[in-house]
């Protein structure tokens, strides 16, 4: 896996591939739960997910933060909605109201597409605080993304998400 992430997330930035240095196979928290689609290459796809409290302006819930997308460079547009919809089921199982994620908004264009479909909402103008992985004495302990939101309602319609304009993860991002 850790050889996967590395091949996925380098051609986006010598950066994101770091974390995955060695053989650890995620970035920050680690995954309680992951979904990975193999064929005769090896593996295709890969999702992470961890249930978590996170705070939007303050008020508590319950999500399961999807994180750790990965589809191999040569299988790139076929894989990220299945992904999705591979990981409805465990979500469902897990009783939580709803699936949380984010990704850079340069990918806007290609998670609007999943939003078409009903199965999730792409949120924008939001916020997002996440602990960083190292604590450094220069730093702080936090950084603040302006990130796009993903909300995949499970157990709960989509109008129970509160509004906010800062989402705080309560930890490292998935």
């Amino acid at each position: 896996l850790a050889k996967f992430f590395r091949t996925t997330y380098g051609p986006t930035g010598v950066f994101n591939a770091k974390p995955f240095e060695g053989s650890q196979s995620w970035a920050g928290a680690r995954p309680e739960f992951r979904a990975i689609a193999y064929d005769s290459s090896g593996i295709a796809a890969h999702m992470g997910l961890l249930r978590r409290f996170i705070k939007i302006d303050g008020a508590d819930l319950l999500v399961a933060e999807l994180g750790l997308y990965g589809i191999r460079r040569d299988l790139e547009g076929l894989g990220i909605s299945s992904s999705f919809r591979a990981v409805l089921p465990v979500l469902q199982e897990l009783g939580v109201p709803f699936g949380f994620g984010t990704v850079r908004p340069a990918l806007q264009k290609h998670v609007a597409r999943l939003g078409r479909g009903g199965l999730l909402v792409v949120k924008s103008g939001i916020r997002v605080r996440s602990t960083l992985r190292t604590a450094l004495l220069d730093k702080p302990p936090t950084r603040i993304d302006d990130a796009l939101v993903i909300v995949v309602p499970v157990g709960r319609p989509i109008s129970d998400w509160p509004a906010g304009a800062m989402i705080d993860r309560n930890g490292a991002e998935l």
